[in-house]
């Protein structure tokens, strides 16, 4: 089998541990890529180590995850001398978009990403979504735990409760307020951390994707991300998954999500 030879580098959203990625890497793997899933500035090696020190993600914001796997780029052979492929999933999705388009990357995918600056779409699924953060301000500064049943709405609402909760068991850990707050706040703030130029031309490929039955960033959200792409002349696609919600990267039907993403980076010559 021969190598792919850009690397990928999954990138995790809030409240999932980066070993959720383990059986996307494995599959990769077979078909030639080499890959990683870092952790967020702050996370242990583990669910456990990670739900024990809540506090080490505290304070933690957009700008910060972006530049801490920019910095994992940067020290893997040099800057641009062979850029990986971005994969994310959720706030995830939103720094591969940052990533591409400040040129440490190949190429993204973005599944059910956070939205970006300038998207206006607010649907009640997504603030019930993020609810469990935004009621309190004094979250900005410290790290939110969902409950099995917060989870089961943002996540698993696709799943049964029982599917949903053996996911939070085995792959929810706390999640630091910050980019939420930074989010919810990006169309008020000139320099806000989740701008990304969507108009610009010379960067590499980007696949959007979204669950139709996503609550945590529903599909008229990404949709109008899509939007947003297509007035600029850059590479940029959009593909739906009828019927997933938030946990479509790990659920019992991730393989199809993983299989769709190949195909597209196939396409690409990637």
């Amino acid at each position: 089998m021969t190598t792919k030879p850009n690397p990928v580098i999954f990138i995790h959203g809030l409240w999932i541990h980066a070993s959720a990625w383990q059986p996307w890497m494995d599959l990769f793997a077979e078909r030639g890529y080499t890959s990683s899933a870092p952790g967020w500035p702050g996370d242990a090696d583990t669910v456990a180590a990670t739900r024990d020190n809540a506090d080490a993600l505290n304070d933690v914001g957009i700008a910060q995850v972006v530049d801490h796997y920019a910095n994992l780029i940067g020290t893997a052979g040099g800057k641009h001398e062979t850029r990986p492929v971005v994969i994310g999933h959720s706030f995830g999705g939103l720094i591969a978009q940052e990533l591409l388009a400040a040129g440490h990357a190949a190429a993204a995918v973005a599944i059910d990403p956070a939205p970006i600056k300038s998207v206006k779409s607010l649907p009640l699924a997504q603030l019930r979504s993020a609810f469990p953060v935004l009621s309190n301000p004094a979250n900005r500064h410290r790290t939110v735990s969902l409950t099995p049943k917060q989870f089961h709405y943002a996540f698993g609402n696709a799943l049964t409760e029982e599917e949903s909760n053996d996911l939070h068991d085995m792959w929810a850990i706390p999640g630091p307020g910050r980019p939420l707050f930074e989010d919810a706040a990006a169309n008020f703030v000139k320099n806000s951390p989740a701008k990304v130029d969507t108009r610009l031309a010379e960067r590499g490929p980007l696949l959007l994707t979204s669950g139709t039955e996503d609550h945590t960033v529903p599909l008229k959200v990404t949709k109008e991300v899509f939007k947003l792409y297509t007035k600029g002349g850059s590479d940029t696609e959009f593909h739906e998954f009828q019927g997933r919600g938030h946990s479509l990267t790990m659920d019992g039907g991730w393989r199809d999500v993983a299989e769709v993403t190949l195909e597209w980076l196939a396409r690409k010559g990637l």
